[in-house]
């Protein structure tokens, strides 16, 4: 009997772009609603993450889709996957 290897999937979230000043990089701002433990009230939680941004695309504001990749440096292990709606401009 040979066991059947489940490949697990990367895990695929959306979330805004702070900043875009570093070369190929983007660093997202991911929100997320969760109970708070003892009183069930939602409160907002936030995490930023770095993702690499091949083609420079992305600008400020923009909502974009990020997904789990290989380390690209020692903060980057986010890779763009693309850009759900584009920020307004001024």
């Amino acid at each position: 009997m040979s066991e059947v290897q489940q490949k697990t999937s990367a895990r695929v979230v959306t979330g805004r772009v702070v900043s875009n000043k570093a070369n190929q990089t983007i660093t997202v701002l991911i929100e997320r609603r969760e109970p708070h433990p003892v009183y069930g009230k939602y409160i907002r939680r936030s995490t930023k993450v770095h993702a690499h941004d091949a083609n420079n695309e992305c600008s400020i504001g923009d909502l974009v889709t990020v997904q789990e990749s290989r380390p690209y440096s020692k903060t980057k292990c986010w890779v763009l996957t693309g850009i759900v709606e584009r920020a307004q401009a001024e």
